[in-house]
């Protein structure tokens, strides 16, 4: 699919993978739509690359419907949509307090929370786009549009503390191949990056020794992640009409130890 002039939906679009993505669509002719709850940042991505914001919670059926809403009265209906809103959390299944040794259950709430928002949010929002894609005009091979889900390595990795995290971003991989062939006669494909060790904002925040422990983890090359080299994935994931069902591994190699 050619990118040039066809519009776009980001989902969690004002930072991190998000924004590096929602950048690139639009350095290659995209008209962008960034969805995310961050006002202040998404308003001002949307506006630097010559696109529209939408304030959405991916939780919510009728704020995504109101989000898509207002990114095709601008643009037209979208052919891309590339998920990368998301929540990432760490408590073990079981623990024990500090203190008085006293075992301390999983706090059930952020585990929905984490399924909530990275499964059944990615889900949703497919749902949404791929409901105005299949009555576009299709273009070459009959293809009307194109999907980019965000899960993680640690759908196969997963270390201490992720049984939350693992089985939300396992799930964005499980449904992808069920997806693309709900949507076969459609026309729409649907495809799935893993990423690894990224320099996302969280990721930033820490101080650099750290960072530069996490990137002497990889095998090569041996540094974190570049948001940029996830969005010419997802881009790549996009223009290349034969990619369709896919779940491929952005890491630089690594394989996560368990702690």
């Amino acid at each position: 699919m050619d990118i040039e002039g066809i519009a776009a939906v980001v989902t969690g679009g004002a930072s991190g993978l998000g924004e590096a993505t929602a950048r690139e669509l639009a350095a290659r002719g995209a008209k962008v739509a960034v969805f995310d709850r961050d006002v202040d940042k998404g308003e001002k991505v949307a506006a630097e690359i010559g696109g529209i914001f939408c304030e959405v919670d991916v939780t919510s059926d009728e704020k995504v419907a109101a989000a898509f809403a207002k990114a095709r009265a601008a643009h037209g209906q979208e052919r891309v949509l590339v998920n990368c809103a998301g929540v990432a959390n760490a408590v073990k299944t079981v623990g024990r307090d500090k203190e008085t040794k006293a075992i301390k259950f999983y706090p059930m709430h952020q585990f929905e929370l984490a399924i909530a928002i990275n499964l059944v949010g990615s889900f949703r929002c497919i749902v949404h786009s791929a409901a105005g894609m299949v009555d576009l005009e299709p273009l070459a091979d009959g293809e009307r549009g194109a999907i980019v889900n965000t899960a993680s390595v640690a759908a196969e990795d997963g270390q201490i503390g992720q049984a939350a995290y693992s089985a939300s971003k396992g799930g964005v991989v499980a449904m992808a191949l069920p997806i693309a062939r709900d949507l076969m006669n459609d026309g729409v494909r649907v495809n799935t990056i893993l990423p690894g060790v990224f320099k996302t904002p969280m990721v930033a925040m820490m101080p650099p020794n750290v960072q530069d422990a996490l990137g002497a983890q990889v095998p090569f090359p041996k540094r974190l992640g570049q948001p940029e080299e996830y969005a010419r994935l997802a881009c790549f994931m996009v223009e290349n009409p034969y990619m369709n069902a896919e779940s491929v591994r952005l890491d630089g190699g690594i394989r996560m130890a368990p702690r």
